[in-house]
Parts: structure tokens; C-alpha cells; sequence
């Protein structure tokens, strides 16, 4: 088994990162900032981003928030709705919006403006198709008689087949896949399909949540699911296939939000994203691979030049803090307080 004691990457990118706003945004974006070059930024504020003008005007919030000397680059993207005109699509693509976002309507934190039926949207996903924005998809089905751990896999046969036969030349990334059934789909499809993968899918399966009590910390959107997804999930990040690429998916919220009666859904990763994604490629031997997932796969499918420069891992243990603030709150990153064995150094 291949076990190396230091890594040294090309810079990699973040391709699923939610940064808040405001004092939110001051206090996460510098550990997003110290790890990865680039970074997709979800649209889904209250309200949520869902035109060229606001794009803009929340990418120059994130630039001002970056710390001092930091160059780290926002990728910017719209929130789709059932009426989101067909004209703003050549605004997005001239403001450098790289993306619009898919939330069925009700998925996920914020996705009550999201899409009720993709059919409404099609005129848009073609106006998308010919400028070469990219479709990013929460891959869930939301109907109530639908059962949690089976959405994903609804949602491939719903939306995401008959989109691809519809529309064969939009790129999509299918986001933080979490089933075999995904994995699968994924290496079955053509070019123009690719995939996001979190630490927390690769290194976790559903028993995380409740060992030992309810944790909510560990619980996001799409759940966590059995261990044979987990499996089926690391397989496809670490065999060298260029569909699948790094995206945190990093949700931060309030720790008094996560520890409610009614928790609110995501995991806070961007504080250790790194040695996350290093502890799980080198549980199966296959530090040789991370570069690739996290450094190469993620540009090449946007049609973005690779980072220069580099950052290094190196196996040695330590404590990630277990709380930190997040404005005037505090925020617990997953695995808070815990030991990592790889250190970005």
C-alpha cells in the first residue's frame, strides 16, 4: 500500500463552497482561502443571487473579505428559478459567471425560490447550452412519498436522464454525489457530465450520525447513506477518472442552528478540506490520485487554465479546534476537537 509521509499539489480549487455574507463571510472565507486557489460559490443567500448584477456585487463583498496578500479568485454563480429569464444568461456569461445552480424547490438550506419542474426552465438551459455556462445540480427528488435515502437515485431517473437526451451538450456537474447509483451514472455518461464529491460522503457512512447520540454536525444534504455508497463513492474519487473532482460542499452555520430542535443541514469543512480528502484517499493507498481529484479534474471540466504553484500535506498529527467564531456566534467545524493525521503545511 502506498504510504507516503508528505504530498506535495498542484494548488487545487474548491468546486461546491458556501461563504454566507457579511460578517458570515469575514469570519470562513480565510481558512477557504488558505487551502484552495479558486472556489464555485453557491448562490443561495436570503435573498439569493439569481441575477449578472448581484453576482457581481456579492463577487466584490468576497474580494473584500479575502485577507491581506491573500489572491484567492470567487467563481461566481446564479440560483435558477422557474423565472429566471432567458436574457440573463449573456449578462452571466458577460459578468464572468461561470454557472447557474439547480435547488429543487425545498432540497436544501435556502432552496425555497428553487426550481417546482425542470420543463419550466428549458428555454434557459438551452440559452445556457449555447454560451457555455455550466449546470450545477442538487440531485435530489423532493416529493414527500419519496424516502430520504432513495431521492438521489429517484432524481437520476426523473431529471437528470431526460435532460441529457434533451440537452446532450450543456455540461452538468451532477453535486456531491453520495449513492452508488450516482457513481455509476457518472462513469456511464459521455463528457459533458462530471461529479463533485465531499470529505464527508467519502469518509462517513449514515451510522456517523447517531453514534452515541444524535450529532447533528455530521448531518447534511443529501444524507449521509449506507456504508456500500461510501465505498462505491471513494472507488470513483480515487480510480483516475477525470469526471469526478473535489467540492466541499463547506455549509457553515451557527453552532446554536446545528444544536436546534430543528437542525440545520450541512457540514463546516473548509477549516481542515485537505487532510479530510488525504485521510480518505490514504485509507485505500491512493495518495497518487488525490492530485488529480483535486488539483486537475475540476479546471479541465470548466475549461479553466490549472493553478501554479503548490501546497504540501504532510502526515503528522493534530487537534482541529473545536469551535470558532463566525461573527458574532461560534461555528464547530466537522471533526472539531478532534485528531487529524495529515497536516497542510
Amino acid at each position: 500500500m502506498n504510504t507516503p509521509q508528505s504530498l506535495t499539489l498542484t494548488r487545487p480549487d474548491d468546486w461546491h463552497l458556501h461563504l454566507r455574507d457579511e460578517a458570515a463571510l469575514r469570519s470562513v472565507l480565510p481558512y477557504t482561502a488558505a487551502q484552495f486557489a479558486r472556489a464555485i460559490v453557491m448562490p443561495n443567500l436570503r435573498p439569493p443571487i439569481t441575477t449578472a448584477a448581484q453576482a457581481q456585487a456579492y463577487r466584490e463583498r468576497i474580494l473584500g473579505a479575502r485577507p491581506e496578500g491573500s489572491d484567492f479568485e470567487p467563481l461566481m454563480t446564479l440560483y435558477l428559478t422557474d423565472l429566471t429569464p432567458v436574457d440573463e444568461i449573456k449578462r452571466a456569461k458577460d459578468a464572468g459567471v461561470v454557472a447557474l445552480k439547480l435547488y429543487p424547490a425545498g432540497a436544501t438550506t435556502n432552496s425555497d425560490a428553487g426550481v417546482t419542474d425542470i420543463r419550466k426552465i428549458y428555454k434557459t438551459l438551452e440559452a445556457m447550452q449555447r454560451e457555455g455556462l455550466l449546470l450545477l445540480v442538487h440531485g435530489e427528488v423532493t416529493d414527500p412519498d419519496i424516502d430520504v435515502f432513495d431521492r438521489e437515485a429517484v432524481f437520476i431517473d426523473r431529471v437528470m436522464q431526460p435532460l441529457r437526451k434533451d440537452m446532450p451538450e450543456l455540461k452538468v456537474v451532477f453535486e456531491h454525489i453520495t449513492t452508488q447509483e450516482a457513481a455509476d451514472y457518472v462513469l456511464a455518461s459521455d463528457d459533458f457530465t462530471a461529479a463533485t464529491l465531499t470529505p464527508q460522503h467519502l469518509l462517513y457512512n449514515r451510522n456517523a450520525i447517531f453514534m452515541g447520540g444524535l450529532r447533528p454536525h455530521y448531518y447534511c444534504l443529501p444524507v449521509l447513506k449506507r456504508e456500500q455508497h461510501r465505498l462505491a463513492l471513494l472507488k470513483a474519487a480515487t480510480s483516475g477518472s477525470k469526471k469526478f473532482f473535489l467540492g466541499t460542499d463547506s455549509a457553515p452555520h451557527a453552532s446554536q442552528m446545528k444544536e436546534n430542535s430543528v437542525c440545520g443541514a450541512g457540514c463546516f469543512t473548509a477549516m481542515s478540506a485537505l487532510e479530510l480528502y488525504a485521510e480518505a484517499f490514504d485509507s485505500v493507498g491512493a495518495m497518487d490520485q488525490l492530485e488529480a481529484f483535486a488539483s486537475f479534474n475540476g479546471p479541465d471540466f470548466y475549461n479553466l487554465p490549472r493553478n501554479t504553484g503548490t501546497v504540501e500535506l504532510r502526515r503528522q498529527a493534530w487537534t482541529l479546534p473545536s469551535a470558532v467564531p463566525f461573527g458574532e456566534a461560534q461555528i464547530k467545524p466537522l471533526r472539531g476537537g478532534e485528531a487529524l493525521a495529515w497536516k497542510l503545511v
